[in-house]
């Protein structure tokens, strides 16, 4: 569903029951899974990948450079760039560092994600928040600059686990459990009964 007010571009490609809502732009050469909500004035730019199921709120532009898995939450007014010291005199689209958002990340309101990172799995990135550096799977990040204050689970839960050393702890919610080993967190089984794949 395009609603009348959008514009996407010939060339760009929306996956099955995709949406995109008022005042929206996808360009050409964007690439959009299925079953993604593209909110109220949204930009999409050409060299741009979206998985499935990715939920992008009002007023988010996803610049060139920016990858984003299936699964993703980014929350209104969030914002990505694509060139660390841009200029308006110089032209550096030739100078772009990549961004990726990994499968089920989290990305709260307003926050800024600096070019050049990549956000783990399932993280979750407190609204406001500036990131500047790579973030790992399930961490929890918040502050400007942001800085990890804890872990969080699939479900969005904050886990009881330090944030470096050996520890276990379950969602409070599923009952997920995961472990911490040497500043590494990973699901351990799912349910606390069966393996789970990442």
């Amino acid at each position: 569903m395009v609603e009348p007010s959008a514009i996407v571009d010939p060339g760009a490609v929306l996956g099955a029951g995709t949406r995109v809502w008022h005042f929206s732009h996808v360009c050409a050469g964007a690439r959009v899974g299925a079953a993604c909500s593209l909110g109220q004035n949204v930009f999409i730019g050409n060299e741009v990948r979206i998985g499935d199921r990715v939920k992008i709120q009002n007023n988010v532009s996803v610049y060139d450079a920016v990858t984003i898995e299936d699964e993703v939450f980014c929350g209104p007014s969030m914002v990505f760039t694509n060139v660390h010291n841009p200029r308006a005199a110089l032209v550096r689209k030739d100078q772009y560092r990549h961004t990726l958002v990994r499968r089920g990340a989290t990305i709260g309101a307003n926050a800024t994600i600096v070019c050049g990172v990549t956000l783990g799995r399932h993280a979750f990135i407190g609204a406001g928040a500036v990131v500047l550096r790579d973030v790992p799977d399930f961490a929890l990040m918040a502050g400007v600059p942001a800085r990890q204050i804890g872990w969080i689970s699939r479900f969005g839960e904050r886990l009881a686990l330090p944030l470096a050393g050996h520890a276990e702890a379950a969602c409070p919610h599923t009952g997920d459990l995961y472990a911490l080993r040497g500043g590494v967190c990973a699901l351990l089984r799912a349910g606390g009964t069966a393996p789970h794949p990442l």
